[in-house]
């Protein structure tokens, strides 16, 4: 497998030279880019690599060999020598129907062969967990499904995913993966570490949390966050919320918020609630998290057989990059230092991560996590 990388900083400017990239000819292109980079450079990746499947998304921040950046374009190719890959879209029309739009993407993917699924789905209007929900239910749990939920930068208002159509602000794309030859492996892990007590969910609705211990979801939070609170809903990245089952028991779960209802008194997280569970609020510092990256990288690092050239596809989460501000580069380079030179680094800091908690664990949606894919071929 080959796997080449081109980082344009400039995109708006018009200028965009991928010859090097569509001299291969790559059999997947994977761009990920800010809201004004990606909308300039969508119609030169499409002329460049017409062959090519073509997945991204918007971000929160780039992630490239080069570190992390923000309005930035990456657009990163592969040439397979063996294995091979096929992508489906659907459009999602609305958050209430994000499990049909799941099972409408696993329903028209080839089955035959299929050994790993990468997915790419707007972040705002979107629940997230659902559509994994909807996948699984067509494909099973043996199939290891990652990727991420796009970001416009931590505004929360419209995001948008590329795919062989160009951009949209309304559709999911996935590319599936074939072939015995490919390997691919992923991790992940947090680092946030818990506050306050736990408190039960006594009314929620699928990813709308109403009340906790039978008050306003919404008071008890902004009671906790104090003087935060007045940065709702972006600080609420700060303080992601952790899931416990009913019976206090750690579920390896965190949910961010997307949106505050002060009629309601309520928060929308990214993903669903458990009904019967427990929510604690979180925090973290910079070495804890990059503790996390480096634990979620030797997760995947541990599921490979040999070392092989490959990439290495990280998608992170926006509060965990405005957690660590100007040290949000460590995250990336210790992963780099896991992998080593062979691998390509590239991926996007994201409103939603997506991955299998481990190789026998289905796949999940993560808030707040550092989440990798790697993806090689063997000799």
């Amino acid at each position: 497998m080959k796997v080449l990388q081109a980082v344009v900083h400039h995109a708006e400017s018009g200028v965009h030279d991928f010859s090097a990239l569509a001299a291969m000819p790559p059999d997947l292109v994977l761009a990920f880019g800010s809201v004004t980079a990606l909308q300039a450079g969508a119609d030169a990746i499409a002329q460049a690599f017409p062959t090519a499947h073509r997945a991204g998304c918007t971000t929160a921040g780039e992630i490239s060999g080069k570190g992390v950046e923000d309005g930035s374009l990456v657009v990163t190719a592969l040439k397979f020598d063996h294995a091979h890959a096929a992508q489906v879209s659907t459009v999602l029309d609305g958050m209430e129907d994000s499990f049909a739009a799941g099972r409408r993407l696993a329903s028209a993917l080839p089955i035959v062969g299929l050994r790993a699924v990468l997915i790419f789905g707007q972040g705002v209007q979107i629940n997230g967990s659902a559509v994994l929900s909807g996948m699984t239910d067509i494909l099973g749990p043996k199939v290891p499904i990652t990727g991420g939920l796009a970001g416009d930068g931590g505004v929360f208002a419209q995001t948008w995913v590329l795919d062989a159509q160009g951009l949209s602000d309304n559709r999911l794309t996935c590319v599936g993966l074939y072939g015995d030859a490919l390997e691919f492996s992923h991790g992940s892990f947090g680092g946030w570490s818990p506050f306050g007590p736990a408190r039960k969910v006594t009314r929620s609705e699928n990813n709308v949390l109403f009340e906790l211990d039978g008050e306003s979801a919404l008071a008890v939070y902004k009671r906790y966050l104090g003087d935060h609170a007045s940065g709702l809903p972006a600080s609420g990245l700060l303080f992601p919320f952790a899931m416990l089952g009913s019976d206090h028991s750690e579920v390896g779960l965190i949910r961010t918020i997307l949106g505050v209802d002060e009629a309601a008194g309520s928060l929308t997280l990214a993903g669903d609630i458990d009904p019967n569970g427990y929510l604690r609020l979180m925090h973290a510092s910079t070495d804890a998290l990059v503790e996390g990256a480096e634990a979620a990288a030797e997760a995947a690092r541990a599921m490979q057989g040999k070392p092989n050239e490959g990439l290495a596809l990280l998608v992170s989460c926006v509060g965990r990059k405005l957690v660590m501000g100007g040290r949000v580069d460590e995250e990336v380079e210790a992963v780099a230092d896991v992998f080593g030179q062979g691998a390509t680094l590239a991926g996007f800091y994201s409103y939603g991560e997506i991955s299998p908690f481990s190789p026998a664990v289905e796949c999940k949606l993560h808030n707040q996590t550092m989440t990798i894919t790697y993806i090689a071929e063997t000799a």
